[in-house]
């Protein structure tokens, strides 16, 4: 039985998100930007014409990149606030207090349920 996580979004319904995982993103943050900038057609053309906001998309691609990164972060820095304490508790009062960025997990249970050892071993960042 595999393990699944599913990822922080901002739906609350039908169930809130509890998480099992928070790590700290800081480090590899311009690698998630490059990451998601690849779906080009769904983040400079779908989603901003959904949005409403598809006049604001730059045409260069640097201007672009940049572009996309300022809305990332902040996307990427709601997690890192919502769930600091878990931030803390994994990296301790420094580290944890000072993550600016990062990513929330919360094991389904459509999957297995793994020990909190195992845990530390799927997510050893």
């Amino acid at each position: 039985m595999p393990v699944i996580g599913l990822v922080w979004d901002r739906f609350a319904r039908p169930c809130p998100f509890a998480p099992d995982v928070v790590v700290d993103t800081d480090d590899v943050l311009p690698q998630k930007i490059d990451a998601v900038a690849c779906h080009a057609s769904q983040v400079y053309e779908w989603l901003p014409y959904n949005r409403g906001t598809l006049a604001d998309v730059p045409e260069g691609a640097a201007d672009r990149r940049a572009w996309l990164g300022a809305q990332l972060a902040q996307r990427f820095a709601a997690p890192a606030g919502m769930y600091r304490d878990l931030l803390v508790a994994r990296y301790g009062q420094e580290r944890g207090s000072c993550v600016a960025t990062a990513e929330a997990f919360e094991i389904s249970e459509y999957g297995r349920r793994p020990a909190a050892d195992e845990l530390g071993r799927l997510f050893p960042f």
